[in-house]
């Protein structure tokens, strides 16, 4: 998978979520998870186009690791609202 791939992968992923987050019940709780759910797979996104965009090598790879860190923290979240 090239990065325009990814790109166009990453950017429908933090929709889809924001979709889903739209659906989710009115809570203090659901609200919470809601917002962390949202920050983090829009960060995903928008990490991994600054990860493209890296200095160098290590850089790049750096950037990368938190793309992995957010999508991570994303799943976790998402198996709050199934």
């Amino acid at each position: 998978m090239n990065k325009y791939q990814m790109q166009h992968r990453t950017k429908p992923f933090a929709i889809d979520v924001w979709y889903l987050c739209q659906k989710l019940p009115y809570s203090r709780e659901f609200n919470s998870i809601a917002g962390q759910l949202i920050r983090a797979s829009t960060s995903v996104a928008a990490n991994y186009r600054a990860a493209c965009r890296a200095k160098s090598t290590p850089d790049f790879i750096n950037k990368l690791k938190i793309v992995e860190e957010e999508a991570d923290e994303s799943q976790f979240f998402l198996e709050f609202t199934l």
